[in-house]
């Protein structure tokens, strides 16, 4: 259990630091190249994905699978569904609740690191 609350940590700060990547490129593509929210949405989310993929492989779970490109699509799709999940809550935050767009997104991510760390400690990163 404190290996399963140690890597959760871990998997925390990594995305912390894709939070600032996904937040820094939305906030570009939306409001100075003025891209649809939802696509700046998608970019931000998923450059960040790719660097947590690093970080994670690397820090978090301490992957040595020598197959490293399908893990990375397993991450990768983990965080496709991830990005899904968080579109609709940004949509239900946003559009629906009436909430802050980044305030939405915040929530949005929130909800969905859930997600992602359960589904790659169970599923990308299993231990064999």
């Amino acid at each position: 259990m404190i290996e399963f609350i140690g890597k959760f940590f871990k998997f925390g700060v990594v995305g912390l630091s894709g939070t600032v990547i996904d937040f820094f490129f939305t906030w570009l593509c939306k409001e100075k190249l003025k891209w649809n929210k939802f696509i700046s949405n998608s970019v931000g989310f998923t450059l960040a994905a790719v660097s947590n993929y690093v970080f994670n492989r690397i820090w978090t779970f301490e992957s040595n699978n020598p197959q490293v490109g399908r893990e990375f699509l397993s991450f990768f799709l983990v965080s496709l569904i991830g990005l899904l999940m968080n579109n609709i809550f940004l949509y239900l935050f946003h559009e629906k609740a009436k909430l802050n767009f980044y305030l939405s997104k915040a929530f949005a991510i929130a909800l969905v690191t859930i997600w992602n760390f359960l589904a790659n400690y169970l599923f990308t990163f299993q231990q064999v």
